[in-house]
């Protein structure tokens, strides 16, 4: 009889110690998992002492020889992306705008004031002798030059006389201008300083001042566009009449 009892007292123990010994197991392999955020400690180390490998992998310079992952690119080269395209403005720079036109050369304002009474006059073929020929020739339209440029000025025209265009040439050389270019073969008095600024960052008064020249429409549609695209107007500094067109 106490044999028996004994069997049957170790056959009830068994699943016992089976369940003991999974559990055992488990806490003998539990600290091998660790947190995302623990990954990066050494096992065993105090919270507060950063490991070694992690410490001296954020104090070397990215050039530095220790094996690993190498550093991405920037996503921006501060020192590459400036764009260096002729003509284009920079908008970290404040435009200086020119009202006094004292402050041009002779040459540009002795154009200027010829301009200024050819187009008042109305009679478009008073800027004829001012235009020059040839490779010295005005440029009025935007790509190839052409030959006859009051011919085509009179087709810009809204008018068969090219009364418009003279209007339209009289406000802008009534404005404000910008010195662009200088030191360099592009080096020109620009009319007006709208061709040369953010239409964005324009003040009030300037905003009234565009709006002499475009309508409210024209000047949404150049803000959208990204910038001035009515007629300008370039004088070189020795006085040469350089051109005198619409667009970007």
């Amino acid at each position: 009889m106490r044999i028996g009892k004994e069997k049957v007292s170790r056959i009830s123990l068994a699943p016992v110690m089976l369940a003991l010994s999974l559990a055992a197991g488990n806490f003998a392999l539990a600290p091998s998992a660790y947190a995302l955020s623990e990954l990066h400690k050494i096992p065993g180390q105090p919270n507060d002492q950063p490991a070694q490998g992690s410490a001296q992998g954020q104090s070397q310079p990215q050039g530095g020889t220790t094996p690993g992952v190498p550093m991405a690119d920037p996503l921006v080269n501060s020192q590459n992306s400036v764009d260096k395209t002729p003509g284009t403005q920079d908008n970290s720079k404040p435009v200086e705008v020119i009202y006094d036109i004292s402050k041009a050369p002779e040459p540009v304002r002795k154009m200027r004031q010829q301009i200024v009474e050819a187009a008042a006059s109305g009679d478009l073929e008073r800027l004829r002798p001012l235009m020059g020929t040839g490779a010295e020739q005005t440029q009025v339209t935007v790509g190839e030059p052409t030959e006859d440029p009051i011919g085509t000025l009179k087709d810009l025209s809204g008018d068969p006389d090219g009364d418009e265009i003279l209007a339209i040439m009289l406000d802008i050389v009534s404005t404000g201008f910008v010195h662009v270019g200088q030191g360099t073969a592009d080096d020109m008095y620009v009319w007006p300083y709208f061709a040369e600024k953010d239409l964005k960052s324009l003040t009030p008064p300037e905003r009234v001042e565009l709006l002499r020249i475009v309508t409210a429409g024209d000047l949404s549609d150049m803000q959208e566009f990204g910038g001035y695209n009515f007629y300008r107007l370039g004088i070189t500094p020795d006085g040469k009449w350089k051109f005198f067109t619409a667009g970007d």
